[in-house]
């Protein structure tokens, strides 16, 4: 047992319960995503933030989204609207690009204090509406997305509003959805390989994340829709904002230090 444990946190500085605790997050996380459709990705990046550095944090992530994303859209590719993909590749690649180098320049009370904003933004802020958005729209919304994601994880939130203006159907705006997120996380962890973050150690949690995620996922389609969604909205509001409360606690701490 004592050599299984020592395989699992091996040069990642994780204790076995926060490594327990993390898979259970990917599971409750991937069950909010089955039945909101955004805001699992967010908790798991919340919480994610409190255990493990910002320079750890963002690429990890990065590849549990990758594998959630991917799955969602292998599953309704055929309602994928294909047309803005293009515009919107292009941007995310110059996005990931200037992002990835920013990334490193920046001191971690800084990254802290970006991903306690964006948590707040993506919990508080009021939908807004975009018109009927185009390839040269999704251009920018891709190189917005791209440099904003090497900092914030999940830009998912930011990214919708125009999805979901583009597209006709509720399928079509999920499916879509995904498959853009895909794009965006599939480059951010090639950037994060091309700047040299080992991710090595980590492939046990990754794989725990990825599993408990996938499972999270066939349980949130059975049981979330029979659950009053307005109890999992505040709640998961409320749980949210205390934990970008404790990141913003940690950055000011971090810029006085």
């Amino acid at each position: 047992m004592d050599a299984f444990t020592q395989f699992l946190i091996q040069g990642t500085d994780l204790t076995l319960w926060v490594f327990a605790g993390l898979c259970a997050i990917s599971f409750i996380g991937s069950m909010i995503a089955a039945a909101l459709g955004l805001g699992g990705g967010m908790l798991v990046l919340a919480t994610m933030a409190t255990v493990l550095p910002p320079m750890v944090l963002i690429p990890l992530h990065g590849v549990v989204q990758l594998g959630s994303n991917a799955g969602r859209a292998a599953i309704m590719s055929r309602h994928v609207l294909y047309a803005i993909v293009p515009a919107f590749l292009v941007g995310t690649i110059l996005g990931a690009a200037v992002g990835g180098w920013t990334f490193q320049a920046l001191p971690i009370w800084a990254l802290q204090l970006f991903l306690a904003l964006f948590v707040l933004y993506g919990t508080w802020a009021p939908r807004f509406r975009s018109s009927k958005p185009g390839p040269a729209k999704f251009l920018g919304v891709g190189m917005v997305g791209g440099f904003t994601t090497m900092f914030v994880g999940g830009t998912g939130p930011l990214i919708a509003p125009f999805v979901a203006a583009a597209c006709d159907e509720r399928q079509q705006v999920v499916a879509t959805h995904a498959f853009l997120m895909t794009l965006q996380h599939l480059f951010k962890v090639i950037a994060f390989g091309l700047i040299g973050f080992a991710f090595g150690p980590y492939i046990p949690l990754l794989a725990g994340l990825l599993a408990f995620g996938f499972v999270g996922t066939l349980v949130g389609r059975k049981v979330l829709d029979t659950l009053p969604e307005q109890v999992f909205r505040h709640g998961l509001k409320a749980i949210l904002t205390v934990l970008a409360s404790k990141l913003l606690y940690d950055s000011w701490n971090g810029y006085f230090a």
